[in-house]
């Protein structure tokens, strides 16, 4: 018998191959455009300007650039960690300590070659720069399939927002969604910049635990 959710799966994995080929139609100047602009919208955030920590994640291919973002952030003392996939889909954490300290892993993605902190490291974190598909106005969060991050989110602080990076035409009004997806706080696009969904949330009105 077929699953109940199967349509929504089918409309999600449509829409995730649509806009993954649209990713990399990309040029290098638009993706070095967007990767500045994201840079600005973040650093300009107060709640980026005073974490001590920030989980983050290095981009790749057509994503929305966040490697000039994750320079800014250590070039000014804050400590940033970048995931490490692990072989049962979950997250492992590890210092970013500059570009050389990086490796070549899976499906094309760069990880932080330093000692690791566990799954568990999220929870040190005072915001999280996640990767997205595309996000909606309701803060649900498409990625690209294999659930990392809907194990990863419930591990950080209950203070600590989750912020979704996406192009300007991935952040859409409805995105079909399933029970296990994690919601985001927050999303930043090039030209809309950051657009918080809940601005009376504990993540954006109360002090992170620390």
């Amino acid at each position: 018998m077929a699953a109940t959710n199967d349509p929504e799966r089918t409309a999600k994995r449509a829409l995730r191959t649509r806009l993954l080929a649209e990713r990399r139609e990309r040029s290098q100047r638009e993706r070095d455009r967007a990767g500045s602009a994201i840079r600005d919208a973040l650093l300009g955030l107060p709640r980026l300007a005073a974490a001590g920590t920030v989980a983050c994640y290095y981009s790749v291919g057509g994503e929305p650039g966040t490697r000039e973002l994750v320079d800014a952030l250590r070039g000014r003392g804050t400590r940033v960690l970048l995931p490490v996939f692990l072989p049962d889909g979950s997250l492992d954490w590890a210092d970013y300590d500059g570009p050389a300290g990086l490796a070549p892993a899976g499906h094309g993605l760069l990880e932080p070659t330093g000692r690791r902190y566990g799954v568990g490291a999220l929870d040190r974190a005072e915001a999280v720069v996640c990767p997205a598909v595309a996000v909606d106005r309701r803060g649900t969060r498409m990625g690209r399939g294999a659930g990392c991050y809907d194990r990863a989110l419930p591990l950080r602080g209950p203070r600590t927002p989750a912020i979704a990076v996406v192009h300007d035409e991935e952040f859409v009004d409805l995105l079909p969604s399933e029970a296990h997806d994690r919601p985001v706080d927050a999303v930043v696009t090039p030209g809309g910049g950051l657009r918080v969904f809940d601005p009376e949330s504990a993540v954006w009105t109360g002090d992170h635990p620390g």
